[in-house]
């Protein structure tokens, strides 16, 4: 494992890089930041190597109110300073503003995408009527919950299952959550929101292998969204986990694993054919 920082435009972006083979890049959620992956890390790092970082504004990167409009430039950027031609992006709900945004600019570039309990840069309000219709009605069935779970003092991205049947794991997250005390998150949720402006349509456009996961009990992120979102990905795979809330990867890290395993390997058979 190497731990090294790029310099970028008042920010500075710690990475890390493990292990050796195809590239695989992690990109953490609002609750989260390079460590978030640890469960992945040393499952792929014998086959592959492991690219984890932390956005900009996340510790222990720096940046002051930070834009998730810089989000694909600073992965651009650090994929050049390793020398890293093509990778697969693995993104976990914020991580997929930044994972999108770039796969759709530099397309070239990524070899296989996984975009996990996120909608990433989409405007959900052009989806097709009816999947839009779905996404409303989940939202209002689920309004409030969020804040009840605050209010309970469980963090939403763990969610109810995980502080229930594992409470380790919850207090884990909560704590990494806390290592960006200081970050204005609300601030940064309205650029989120704000930076939702790509046409569902366009999904259309993306050539190479798509996953879209998501977990069935997820109350951050609409699972009709992301059903809706992998409908709209030519030939893109679908993956709804039961008894999972919204951090898939860190609540039911096997199935995760497993999942995202089968795809890469799919998607690496596919370019050698």
């Amino acid at each position: 494992m190497i731990g090294s920082r790029l310099e970028r435009s008042a920010a500075s972006i710690y990475f890390e890089v493990t292990g050796k083979g195809p590239a695989l890049v992690f990109a953490h959620g609002l609750g989260g930041n390079h460590m978030s992956w640890w469960q992945q890390v040393p499952y792929w790092a014998a086959r592959y190597t492991c690219v984890t970082f932390a956005h900009r504004g996340f510790a222990p990167s720096h940046g002051e109110n930070p834009d998730p409009a810089e989000f694909a430039g600073d992965l651009a950027a650090l994929l050049d300073y390793l020398g890293i031609g093509e990778a697969a992006l693995i993104a976990q709900s914020m991580g997929g503003w930044t994972c999108l945004d770039f796969a759709m600019r530099y397309p070239r570039r990524v070899w296989a995408l996984a975009m996990s309990s996120t909608s990433g840069i989409v405007d959900p309000s052009t989806l097709p009527v009816s999947d839009l219709r779905k996404v409303q009605e989940w939202m209002s069935a689920h309004a409030g919950a969020e804040a009840d779970l605050f209010r309970r003092g469980i963090h939403p991205a763990a969610g109810e299952r995980m502080a229930r049947e594992q409470p380790a794991l919850e207090f884990l997250y909560r704590e990494m959550d806390q290592t960006n005390a200081g970050l204005d998150k609300n601030a940064l949720r309205k650029k989120l929101v704000d930076a939702r402006t790509l046409p569902a349509s366009r999904l259309r456009e993306l050539k190479m292998p798509v996953l879209f996961v998501s977990g069935s009990e997820d109350i951050v992120i609409p699972p009709p969204l992301v059903e809706a979102l992998a409908a709209m990905v030519p030939g893109a795979k679908l993956e709804i986990v039961p008894d999972a809330g919204h951090s898939v990867y860190f609540e039911r890290a096997e199935r995760f694993n497993r999942v995202v395993d089968q795809f890469l390997s799919e998607s690496l058979a596919g370019r050698a054919r």
